[in-house]
């Protein structure tokens, strides 16, 4: 909980920590750009304000995206302000972006919604979309929407409004395609886990717990080749569950083939995987 704390203090303070470099560096801006930057700003810092205070999945999907965005701002402004200016908005950019991509509020996003008693831990965004994919969509939703407007702004209205025509449908685009990140869960419920991952299976599956042999940590040799490996490349956070019988599951192949699969050994990379094993072991799985 402290940390959630620390990340909407850290937030709360971006426009006293930013708010000079960003001044300096539309400062030889025309009035009505600069204006409306400002306008731009206001607005998706309290956008992610009020995710942060009321977390839910689409607010991290939100904050995947702004956060990120501020700290290149923030970069970018440096180079326009003082030192002790660049240096405050770089540094508080960064600190604001790392808390709002933190586990803990990835984790409170995931349980807002959270029916009964159940737990739902986050499932870890596959390493093969990090390294790439993913930061560049973040960058092309936020120059999408902002470029066109800002452009209109400035005068250059054919241009502004060519990158609003094209910027605009491809920032909606990609970011439903990045919401479904924000929704992948490995759930705890009273009847056993359930496992919801829009990326790799058609519908969540559950598991009933007379049906798990065993819930643990991923190791070297605990998989073989016919289990169902859902962690998408990723190696950290790997957890597997053993179990009696087979039990089918709806796996995705691209984005429109999909096939059912019948499988006794299934793993996913959850963020948080020490601390799923002891949820589980104290909801009476065997571990």
């Amino acid at each position: 909980m402290i940390w959630l704390w620390c990340t909407r203090v850290i937030w709360a303070l971006l426009p006293v920590t930013m708010g000079s470099a960003i001044a300096d560096a539309t400062r030889d801006w025309s009035t009505a750009p600069a204006r409306l930057a400002d306008v731009m700003l206001w607005a998706v810092w309290a956008a992610g304000l009020f995710a942060l205070f009321a977390p839910r999945p689409w607010g991290l999907t939100l904050l995947r995206i702004v956060a990120p965005c501020g700290f290149i701002c923030a970069a970018l402004a440096a180079t326009s302000t003082s030192a002790p200016s660049a240096i405050l908005a770089i540094v508080g950019a960064f600190a604001a972006m790392v808390l709002a991509l933190s586990a803990p509020f990835a984790s409170a996003a995931a349980n807002a919604r959270a029916y009964g008693d159940e737990y739902r831990f986050t499932l870890r965004v596959p390493l093969p979309l990090v390294l790439a994919p993913v930061p560049v969509a973040v960058l092309l939703v936020g120059l999408g929407a902002a470029l066109g407007p800002l452009l209109v702004a400035d005068g250059r209205v054919v241009p502004g409004v060519i990158a609003i025509v094209i910027g605009w449908p491809l920032a909606a685009l990609l970011v439903r395609a990045l919401h479904p990140l924000s929704c992948r869960w490995l759930v705890l419920v009273p009847a056993g886990v359930a496992i919801a991952d829009p990326l790799t299976l058609t519908e969540p599956v559950l598991i009933r717990r007379e049906q798990i042999d065993h819930f643990g940590r991923v190791t070297a040799t605990s998989l073989g080749g016919e289990a169902l490996d859902l962690r998408v490349g990723t190696l950290i956070g790997g957890v597997a569950l053993e179990l009696s019988e087979p039990v089918d599951f709806g796996r995705r192949r691209g984005r429109a083939n999909a096939e059912m699969v019948a499988a006794t050994l299934v793993a996913v990379a959850v963020v948080g995987a020490d601390d799923a094993v002891a949820t589980a072991r104290n909801r009476r799985i065997h571990t």
